[in-house]
Formats: structure tokens, C-alpha cells, sequence
């Protein structure tokens, strides 16, 4: 399986962006989708993370700012990101785990990542 993220840039301050990850490939089960963030000498931190059956969590850091959401038809997830801060700034990177065929392995799968700035 393929992820494909889209929406990342360059925001203000107080702004907002929208990130989406569309899976591509044959899968039996799509499990858990999230996203993952790093920052310039950071270590790679969990953002948010939802379940097939929409139950979602979100880290304290983004907690009342970011939304996860998931159209389970289209196999996509979404990060809706609203008064985004400087530290927000990072490459973010969408996952999923799935099992591409029946009695398969649950495997982890990453897409490339988006970057997002947050500057003035």
C-alpha cells in the first residue's frame, strides 16, 4: 500500500491548513491511521491517530487546535489544523496500519511527508 500525503506549506501564525493522506493498493484491513510529526533536530512525535471505527486521539501539545478525521471508502485520513504556532513548524507524516491480505501480517505503512511552516 501507497500513502500519498497533500496539503502541507507555509501559514501564518493563527492560521490553518488541512492534511490529507489517500491510501492507494490492494488492503484487506485498514486499521489505525495517524500522523506522526519531526521537527528540525527533534525526534519524531505522534500528532493524532484514529481507529477504523472513528475512535480518535490527539496529543496534548495539538489537543483543542488539530482534528483527525477518516473516509474509511476512500481509505483517507485527514488532519484538519487550525491556530497553527511557529512550533507547529516540522514535516509530518501520515501512517497506516493494515493487513493487505486475509491472515496477513499487520503491518505499519508510511507515506512520505508534508512539510508545514508556520512563520510570519
Amino acid at each position: 500500500v501507497q500513502l500519498l500525503e497533500s496539503g502541507g506549506g507555509l501559514v501564518h501564525p493563527g492560521g490553518s491548513l488541512r492534511l490529507s493522506c489517500a491510501a492507494s493498493g490492494s488492503v484487506f484491513i485498514m486499521n489505525v491511521m495517524g500522523w506522526y510529526r519531526q521537527a528540525p533536530g527533534k525526534q519524531r512525535e505522534s500528532v493524532a491517530r484514529i481507529t477504523k471505527e472513528s475512535n480518535a486521539n490527539v496529543s496534548d501539545a495539538v489537543k483543542d487546535r488539530f482534528t483527525i478525521s477518516r473516509d474509511n471508502a476512500k481509505n483517507t485520513v485527514y488532519l484538519q489544523m487550525n491556530s497553527l504556532k511557529p512550533e507547529d513548524t516540522a514535516v509530518y507524516y501520515c501512517y497506516a496500519i493494515a493487513v493487505l491480505v486475509r491472515e496477513g501480517p499487520l503491518r505499519r505503512y508510511w507515506g512520505q511527508g508534508t512539510q508545514v511552516t508556520v512563520s510570519s
